[in-house]
């Protein structure tokens, strides 16, 4: 069994999609980010970080041991499933394929993804009177990945050639762009990959997995100080 903490966003979705798609055994745990459920001492033991998601597997490979494994951050957790069950990625045999998925899994969580989280900040959740710089910018930035990635998949299906946990990591922030204000009508290998990824019975179970719960800009800057304008300080409130 794995207890799989999550809400659903972008970055949750990628850890609940790979773990449809094996089929593994999982608990969600739903998070209340809002009330502060990130910062409790029990979670921080699991995720430093103070985000979701975050996994504890309590039927770790051997190579493991016995003890219950906890892994926070999306692109580590993807990692540590697809070795888990020997799935979505390239064997460590194949070096070059491998480095591949290395690129394009640090790509994604230190380009694309922080990109797409600053893009929706300003488009959702900034106060108003603050929005169109920040907004003008991280478009500009999504917009610049969006290229990457649609050159990328030029005579590809897939970002490796074939289905893998690099195309999970992407997929979510390129499934919203039309909400954050984005526009794929100059990406077709994009938008092209983006459909056959949705089509995925997985992919379906993750993104409607409490998708009634989604922070559809209820909870802002303006009226929350829990979930935003955080410091050093917020992961000392448990």
């Amino acid at each position: 069994m794995i207890d799989f903490y999550f809400a659903p966003t972008p970055n949750g979705w990628k850890a609940a999609i790979m773990l449809e798609e094996c089929g593994l055994d999982y608990k969600a745990v739903l998070m209340n980010l809002g009330g502060g459920d990130q910062f409790t001492p029990d979670f921080l033991a699991i995720s430093p970080n103070a985000k979701m998601p975050a996994i504890v597997d309590h039927d770790p490979p051997p190579a493991y041991g016995t003890d219950p494994v906890p892994v926070f951050e999306s692109g580590a957790i993807l990692l540590y499933l697809a070795e888990k069950t020997g799935r979505f990625a390239p064997p460590e045999t194949d070096r070059r394929a491998r480095k591949e998925l290395m690129e394009w899994l640090f790509w994604q969580v230190g380009n694309q993804g922080p990109m797409g989280g600053q893009l929706s900040h300003f488009r959702n959740y900034a106060p108003e009177g603050d929005r169109e710089y920040g907004f003008n910018r991280y478009l500009g930035e999504y917009d610049r990945n969006l290229g990457v990635l649609d050159n990328r998949l030029e005579g590809r299906d897939y970002i490796l050639g074939e289905y893998s946990i690099a195309d999970m990591l992407a997929f979510p922030w390129a499934f919203i762009a039309k909400p954050m204000g984005a526009s794929l009508d100059g990406f077709p290998n994009l938008a092209a990959w983006r459909g056959r990824i949705k089509e995925r019975p997985a992919v379906r179970a993750a993104i409607d997995l409490w998708k009634d719960r989604q922070n559809r800009g209820q909870t802002r800057v303006d009226n929350n100080d829990v979930l935003f304008n955080q410091s050093a300080a917020s992961l000392k409130r448990g």
